[in-house]
């Protein structure tokens, strides 16, 4: 007998104005045509299999033993029990699997990269081989991390120390990406300093993560690489380490992110779609159909659109979340004129900001990088009942390029209660504002006495 995981509909925890212009059916439509992974009722419990959860032994033969009777039965549930459960090298998904932590379970990733060997992956925005994510899963469809468990990367042990250390396999990498090297020749790993992702779903499908804790990841915590119909639902993060993005969707499709509590060090939720040459392929897909709802956030910025997005970025939902703690910014949407493409098709509505340094970002310009070749046409992007406590810095910016300007931006109830600078708008065409309100409300003018 199979199953079909459900979805839990969670009450919204704060009212939210009416919106006639946020576009709810197209919304309807991507979350329908999302599908939940079905999981054969095959299961097997990992301490069956020899492992201990007692933070010490080694327990990756054990899971490794449990995926195998999971293939060889088509498919199954993997229970892990209460415990900490260290695994000195990574999990391997096979289809039809459900990795399951019951309550007061943790998985902890042991820090020896020798223990993790070469799989094809991406580094910001580009193709190579480098370390195995922690948990991996390539090819494979009907997958799922599901329990009230933690994941831990345990960066803090060895990948942390590599931060300063990777310069130079990160512009090596660039330079392959433009010299278009082929990929079986971009060969990371041993010798090099490119820290793996905690989580990778890599040409996958029907993909549920529920419920779980995030911690302490190496790089990127979820990393979304070519995949489709995915579900991130519930998950907690206390991911405080270098470039511990939340969740980064890139070249994949038809995702829903809901009821997330965020805490990262990094980006909450960074959509992205390849870096330059590479990106620009005609192989190459754009991330498209993203809904993100319900969420609260804290780290560095709450939703992001870029860098790296050659491939092109559109029809991206967010509504109803607010934040939780810090955020620099609240959205921010950042290209160059080295990644080309288009963002386009964006809808933000009913969002509350606390204290910020800018509320609202778009920028053509991101760090005054770019050769001119290449601009990308940002275009059609709502921004829709959103307050913010405090911008220290600017409540508005639209920065386009002179030769791509942004245009179509409509801003409707927009209301930012303090702010050092007002707005930055440059190299745009057709932008409308309606109910923009930076500072105290002007009211009836004072006649003179």
């Amino acid at each position: 007998m199979k199953y079909k995981f459900i979805a839990l509909l969670l009450i919204s925890f704060h009212c939210f104005a009416q919106n006639n212009n946020f576009p709810s059916d197209k919304v309807d439509e991507i979350v329908k045509r999302i599908q939940l992974p079905t999981i054969p009722s095959y299961q097997i419990v990992v301490t069956k299999l020899g492992a201990k959860g007692d933070s010490l032994s080694n327990a990756k033969p054990a899971f490794d033993k449990a995926m195998a009777l999971c293939k060889k039965n088509n498919g199954g549930t993997i229970i892990v029990p209460k415990g900490v459960y260290t695994l000195n090298g990574p999990i391997h998904f096979v289809s039809n699997v459900n990795l399951h932590l019951e309550d007061g379970a943790k998985i902890r990733f042991g820090s020896n990269p020798k223990d993790y060997p070469l799989v094809l992956t991406s580094w910001e925005g580009t193709m190579l081989y480098n370390y195995s994510p922690m948990i991996y899963a390539y090819n494979a469809e009907n997958i799922a991390i599901t329990g009230n468990g933690i994941i831990d990367g345990e960066a803090k042990n060895t990948w942390i120390k590599w931060k300063p250390l990777e310069k130079n396999d990160q512009l090596l990498s660039r330079e392959m990406n433009h010299k278009n090297t082929p990929i079986k020749e971009r060969i990371f790993g041993e010798g090099h300093y490119l820290r793996p992702q905690l989580i990778q779903f890599f040409n996958s499908k029907n993909i549920l993560v529920e419920n779980v804790k995030i911690e302490d990841s190496p790089f990127w915590c979820i990393h979304l690489l070519k995949s489709k119909s995915i579900t991130i639902r519930g998950v907690k993060y206390n991911a405080q380490n270098n470039n511990n993005d939340g969740v980064d969707p890139e070249y994949s499709s038809d995702i829903l992110i809901e009821n997330v509590l965020f805490d990262n060090a990094d980006d909450n939720v960074a959509i992205k779609a390849g870096r330059d040459d590479e990106g620009r392929s005609n192989s190459a897909t754009p991330s498209e159909n993203i809904v993100i709802r319900n969420c609260e956030f804290k780290g560095l910025h709450a939703i992001v659109i870029g860098s790296e997005m050659s491939a092109g970025v559109r029809n991206v939902y967010v509504e109803n979340s607010k934040y939780r703690g810090y955020l620099k910014r609240g959205i921010y949407i950042k290209t160059n004129s080295d990644r080309g493409a288009y963002v386009k098709d964006l809808y933000f509505n009913n969002l509350a900001f606390g204290k910020v340094e800018d509320c609202l970002y778009i920028t053509a310009n991101y760090h005054g990088e770019g050769s001119g070749l290449f601009p990308t046409k940002i275009s059609d992007v709502s921004f829709s009942n959103i307050s913010c406590l405090e911008a220290t810095n600017t409540g508005i910016v639209i920065e386009g390029y002179p030769d791509k300007k942004v245009a179509n931006i409509k801003l409707d109830n927009i209301n930012i209660q303090s702010a050092k600078n007002g707005t930055t708008v440059t190299n745009t065409e057709n932008v409308t504002l309606n109910e923009v309100v930076i500072g105290a409300k002007a009211t009836i003018p004072t006649a003179i006495k």
